[in-house]
């Protein structure tokens, strides 16, 4: 059973910065070559979207609204993964939650980790003010 465990949500000003952390325990090395971990995002009143995903080899994918300004990356030896969140926007603000599925490419991974039944992590918010 994997367990995530994100932190580092929080509130800053437009133009801001967050990094979130997301630790999977758990998560080991024959599930991670088929796996790609990532994070969505979830507004109040909105639908969920993915935001970020990287895969076993370190290929990554970005929706479009965050590319350019965020940057995931892991570390395997920790089992954690992270999301370093630059120029942050009102329109950042959500709930972020770090997740687990089974993809091909990270590019998949970023709708298929929005759908029940994935791992997911309990959430962590993140409020952008103008």
């Amino acid at each position: 059973q994997v367990q995530l465990v994100e932190s580092g949500g929080g509130s800053v000003q437009s133009g801001g910065s967050l990094t979130l952390s997301c630790e999977a325990i758990g998560y080991t090395h024959s599930t991670r070559s088929t796996h790609c971990m990532g994070w969505f995002r979830q507004p109040p009143g909105k639908e969920r979207e993915g935001v970020a995903a990287i895969d076993f080899n370190g290929r990554r994918a970005y929706a479009d609204s965050v590319k350019d300004r965020f940057t995931i990356s892991q570390n395997n030896a920790k089992n954690t993964l992270y999301l370093q969140m630059n120029s942050l926007k009102p329109e950042d603000t959500a709930m972020y939650t770090c997740a687990i599925a089974s993809c091909r490419t990270p590019t998949e991974a970023l709708d298929v980790m929005t759908q029940r039944g994935n791992y997911w992590g309990q959430g962590t918010q993140v409020t952008v003010s103008s």
